[in-house]
């Protein structure tokens, strides 16, 4: 029987289960930045303001994925670009409603509500009854997050509003990315998109926005550290890991966001939430995880893959933008 090699006095390991601890790390590290710029973002909104923050990132992170994707833009089909521009549409309402609803709700709360979106896809498209179990999980965990706010009087219907709203943007831009990923190759699809973003909303950014508070260096220097840790950390750090780690897998780690996105809320808003709070994100982490697994499914050679958001997160990582 072969043995694995220890590469390190001590440690017997074998290599692979190595590789994938150190992938689901990466995931997790990925997950962690995402949620952090988010919480850096919320410094944005009142020099920028809602629209101005989503421009600046729209902005930044677009330059850089035109720079290090160099999408290929000769003889693309009309069709392609009709994918590319439902992609923008789903991703600029997306960030519009989740960077509002940050302005009336805590980072933890919005990021919960908002996972409802790829979770109840998944159920949508899964063939087994067992997953709307899962849903009801994850709406009753939603239903005691309201209650939770209601009694420390800080509930606000409009802001669950904003993320429900990022939550329906975010199942259709799930959709719409896995439309436009057959249109384009690699991240071409994401680098357009997210230029087309930055267009979009460029003109109510000029309007709403004072050109003294946006080229103050300290809101520069904010909206840089916020493209980078949402947009290029993230995508960076899930790409290496997709290389060892499987679908499932991935989809599963993925589904942690809730419980990073309100430590973050914690340690860098100074966002608390309750034991109530913090156990209805549980429930809606756990019916993430659920509802992954409960919708994998073999293929006929034998492997594994998982219906539904996870499908387009492993070919596209981070391909969210928030």
């Amino acid at each position: 029987m072969k043995r694995w090699a220890p590469t390190k006095p001590g440690d017997h390991r074998p290599p692979m289960r190595r590789a994938h601890v150190g992938s689901a790390l990466l995931v997790v590290g990925a997950a962690i930045s995402q949620e952090v710029g988010a919480a850096f973002a919320v410094g944005l909104f009142a020099a920028l303001g809602t629209i101005g923050a989503v421009f600046l990132r729209f902005a930044l992170a677009g330059f850089i994925l035109c720079v290090t994707v160099r999408p290929r833009l000769r003889g693309v089909p009309r069709r392609a670009w009709y994918s590319a521009a439902t992609l923008a549409g789903t991703l600029t309402v997306m960030n519009l409603c989740f960077y509002n609803s940050l302005t009336r709700i805590p980072l933890g709360v919005a990021v919960t509500i908002e996972v409802l979106g790829p979770l109840i896809l998944s159920v949508v498209v899964s063939t087994r009854r067992t997953a709307w179990l899962w849903a009801l999980l994850a709406l009753g965990g939603v239903a005691l997050l309201g209650i939770a706010d209601n009694h420390r009087g800080h509930a606000d219907p409009v802001g669950f509003a904003f993320a429900a709203g990022a939550a329906a943007s975010w199942a259709g831009y799930i959709l719409a990315s896995s439309r436009a990923a057959a249109e384009f190759p690699k991240l071409d699809a994401l680098a357009v998109a997210t230029v087309m973003g930055a267009v979009t909303t460029a003109p109510f950014a000029v309007i709403s926005v004072a050109a003294s508070e946006a080229l103050r260096s300290q809101v520069a220097a904010l909206g840089a550290t916020v493209a980078v840790m949402c947009s290029v950390i993230p995508y960076s750090l899930e790409l290496m890991s997709l290389r060892t780690l499987s679908p499932d897998t991935f989809a599963v780690l993925t589904c942690l966001s809730p419980v990073i996105a309100a430590l973050a809320g914690w340690l860098v808003l100074g966002q608390q939430l309750g034991s109530t709070g913090y156990l209805a994100i549980v429930l809606v982490t756990i019916a993430s995880i659920g509802a992954v697994r409960s919708t994998s499914q073999h293929r006929s050679d034998g492997s594994h893959r998982v219906i539904g958001p996870s499908d387009v997160l492993t070919d596209s990582p981070s391909i969210r933008e928030r």
